[in-house]
Order: structure tokens, then C-alpha cells, then sequence
């Protein structure tokens, strides 16, 4: 069997409070395969953030290991971390966290040159998909002058500029209404299937959650089928 896009093994969080030690993950597995598109759907409060930020490498467990197309994360340099985030994972969060002061086209190139890309071949490619989700014409738009779902697109765009294997999104139409999030999410699942992403996403939302692969939450700091 080859390996996951993602696996977590017997990962542990805990945080410090004035109340003592509260656990949040406490030993969760999961495994994300290649191309699978998982909806992570658990109330607020009970880790699903913190899950998103362990299997993206933004934090380290207090035990267990995350690994990355087989590769082991814990022992790797704060470097080699970083280098897989930029290489291997994609990030979208419920509200853009675009620059303000570049424009759409900029925002989805500044990843890729940090990449070692090329600006042309960084350019054609941040037009390649803002024009796959409807956004031709307004490559030179700063985010101001974009609309709510604009910018999210562009937050969507933006991570997937670098063709990474996992993307992993945190109610990434939580900020937008009804109509918006559907139109929006369609493009999401249409341009993760489109590539073959790994995707984990969390998401309040059943009627979106139905339209993924399989659906997990998490019960008593642990991984379970939805």
C-alpha cells in the first residue's frame, strides 16, 4: 500500500490554562490519501484547529507524529518544516489573509517566488487560476476592491499556486453567505479534484460536508468516522 498524502499517529495536544492542563487531541490517528477530499465537522471548541495546525506543521504535537507523504515531521529542522509548508501544503482560512496592498495576480505570485519560481512562469500560473475561478479581469484588483467571495477565491488561488499535495482549510466559506459559499466551494471542490489535491477541510456545514469523500469529527480528543 503506498503512503497517505497525510498521516497522523497517536497525536497528542495539550494546552496550558489558569485551570491547569486541558487536553484537546489525545492520541488521534487519521490518514488523508491522495486526491481524497475529507470534511472534518466537530462542534466549536473541540480541537479542529488545532488538528488543521498540527497536520500543516504549524505546531508540533506533545506526542505522536505527523507524517507527510511518509516523511516524518517531528525530527525535522524548524527549515525542513518550513520548506515542506511551502512545498506540500496548501492553506485557506475562513477569512482571506490576503496583502492588502498587492493585487490579486501578486498575491497568488508572492508564494511562488519565495518557491524559487520564476516571475513569468509564476505569472502564467497565477492567471491560469484566477481565470479558473471567473476572476479574469480582475488580476490587478487590490483585495479592497474585491468582494467577499473575490477574495476568498484569490485565498483559494493562493494556495494552490505551488501544486502542493495537501490542502487543508479551516471553514473556508464560514465569512460568506449562503449563495456565495455555495458558488464559491464548488469552485474549491472542482479545482482540488481538478489537481488531485489531498484535502482536509473543516466545515460547520452538512450540506457542503455531504459533498466530500467520507466525513470525520473528532470525540474525546480523538479522529472517528463522522
Amino acid at each position: 500500500m503506498s503512503e497517505p498524502a497525510l498521516r497522523l499517529e497517536g497525536v497528542s495536544r495539550r494546552f496550558r490554562t489558569e485551570a491547569g492542563e486541558l487536553p484537546v487531541l489525545t492520541g488521534a490517528d487519521m490518514r488523508l490519501e491522495a486526491g481524497e477530499i475529507v470534511a472534518l465537522v466537530a462542534p466549536s471548541g473541540t480541537g479542529k484547529s488545532t488538528l488543521l495546525h498540527l497536520a500543516g506543521l504549524l505546531e508540533k504535537p506533545d506526542a505522536g507524529e505527523v507524517f507527510v507523504g511518509g516523511r516524518a515531521a517531528g525530527t525535522l529542522s524548524d527549515d525542513a518544516r518550513t520548506a515542506i509548508r511551502r512545498t506540500d501544503i496548501g492553506f485557506v482560512y475562513q477569512f482571506h489573509h490576503l496583502l492588502p496592498e498587492f493585487t490579486a495576480e501578486e498575491n497568488v505570485v508572492l508564494p511562488q517566488m519565495a518557491d524559487a519560481v520564476p516571475r513569468a512562469t509564476a505569472q502564467a500560473r497565477a492567471r491560469q487560476l484566477l481565470a479558473s475561478f471567473g476572476l479574469t479581469g480582475r488580476e490587478n484588483h487590490r483585495p479592497g476592491r474585491l468582494s467577499g467571495g473575490e477574495q476568498q477565491r484569490v485565498a483559494i488561488a493562493r494556495a494552490l499556486a505551488n501544486a502542493p499535495r495537501i490542502l487543508l482549510a479551516d471553514e473556508p466559506t464560514g465569512n460568506l453567505d449562503v449563495g456565495t459559499s455555495e458558488l464559491v466551494f464548488t469552485e474549491l471542490l472542482a479545482a482540488v479534484r481538478g489537481q488531485g489535491v489531498a484535502a482536509l477541510i473543516a466545515t460547520h456545514n452538512p450540506a457542503l460536508a455531504a459533498r466530500m469523500d467520507r466525513v470525520v469529527t473528532l470525540r474525546d480528543g480523538r479522529v472517528v468516522p463522522g
